[in-house]
């Protein structure tokens, strides 16, 4: 098991220096995202200026977890799970620098 230690991060858009709290890096690692490259004031500018809505849950850093919610459809896309290699839709567009499964075997 690895120790996170709070880190201060600089953000790419207002240079501001930012703390990526130990917390908040377990959550990334765990759902395998890449570290934040703005702070959390800029981030919610990113999201207002997408139409997304504000309903996530606060990280304190201004910034938050999870998307909101929105009356419009999610868009979905299409790939070939790397495990079984049937289709998969996913709600996100894929790069291939991370491995994507289906359903069935995303639930394994």
């Amino acid at each position: 098991m690895f120790t996170y230690t709070d880190r201060n991060l600089t953000c790419s858009d207002c240079s501001t220096e930012f703390v990526f709290t130990a917390s908040e890096q377990q959550f990334y690692a765990d759902r395998q995202f890449s570290e934040p490259r703005r702070c959390g004031a800029c981030r919610a500018v990113r999201k207002a200026s997408r139409g997304e809505s504000s309903g996530s849950y606060s990280n304190g850093n201004g910034g938050g977890y999870g998307g909101g919610y929105s009356d419009r459809p999610r868009e979905m896309f299409s790939a070939t799970c790397d495990s079984c290699g049937k289709e998969a839709r996913v709600p996100f567009r894929p790069t291939g620098s991370k491995p994507v499964y289906c359903s069935d075997c995303f639930r394994r």
